[in-house]
């Protein structure tokens, strides 16, 4: 068995040739129909802006635009304020878990929901301009999966050091040469997030979900995207139980594979 991820990568951030480029070519002809994926805890002063800016830039390119928001056991606000916007806009479906189940938990239940032939997901809280998903579509013809990558990475040094650790790790162990593992911009394809088994609960959800598209030879395109302070709310991935859950999924995940010959693969840059 062996692992052939195929990447390409643009070495610039977005420029406004580019994104007027990208624009101009998605808007040619609108893709069919798409789901596009947030989870969200206690994500009450984010959440509503959220949806709606991505409701304006999803119609712009997709026949048919559900808006899938997974509340993860928020205990703010955050699942009134998702009932409300179900009730205003047909595009909006709103899963709500009882229990906190996690971010990988939450994405897990949004990917595996969707009913687009297009499966986008990203994070609720503002850090990114949905706008950008053009620059994703351009390829999304010629790859089986588009990954952005954050330009700029607009977080604390903590967060930047922990992330640069946590990568290499991954790309060590995983073999998975990908730029920024972690970056919650991506478009995948439905058959294929159908087709595999995600069962990480935390952080390692992104690695298991590009590990696995190595071992079926998907190739991936990946694309520089804006990223943005977190202007309000407050991010739970450095919490340090948070990352002690991440490292035990990291290292389950490693035997797992490794059972399978994994820990022979290469990925091609």
């Amino acid at each position: 068995m062996e692992a052939d991820i195929i990447l390409r990568k643009v070495d610039k951030a977005p420029t406004e040739d580019a994104q007027t480029e990208a624009s101009v070519s998605a808007q040619n002809k609108k893709l069919s129909s798409v789901s596009v994926v947030f989870p969200a805890y206690n994500e009450e002063t984010n959440i509503e802006m959220t949806v709606l800016k991505a409701i304006g830039a999803f119609k712009r390119h997709f026949e048919t635009v559900e808006i899938i928001v997974v509340n993860d056991g928020s205990s703010d606000g955050t699942r009134d304020i998702l009932e409300r916007l179900r009730q205003e806009h047909e595009e909006v479906r709103p899963i709500h878990h009882v229990q906190n189940k996690g971010y990988g938990g939450a994405v897990r239940t949004g990917l595996k929901s969707g009913r687009g032939d297009f499966i986008f997901f990203s994070d609720s809280d503002g850090q990114f301009d949905l706008e950008e998903v053009d620059l994703l579509l351009r390829h999304i013809n010629e790859y089986d999966i588009v990954v952005g990558y954050r330009a700029q990475r607009a977080d604390p040094w903590h967060r930047k050091l922990n992330a640069y650790c946590w990568g290499t790790l991954v790309r060590y162990l995983f073999g998975i040469r990908v730029r920024d593992i972690d970056c919650a911009f991506k478009i995948f394809r439905r058959d294929f997030i159908q087709s595999i088994r995600i069962e990480a609960e935390g952080a390692m959800i992104n690695t298991e979900i590009l590990a696995q598209a190595g071992m079926m030879h998907c190739t991936i395109k990946q694309v520089p995207v804006s990223h943005y302070p977190r202007l309000s709310g407050s991010a739970t991935g450095a919490n340090p139980l948070v990352i002690f859950k991440a490292f035990v999924e990291l290292f389950n995940l490693y035997g797992k594979l490794k059972a399978t010959g994994y820990k022979e693969l290469q990925t091609k840059a």
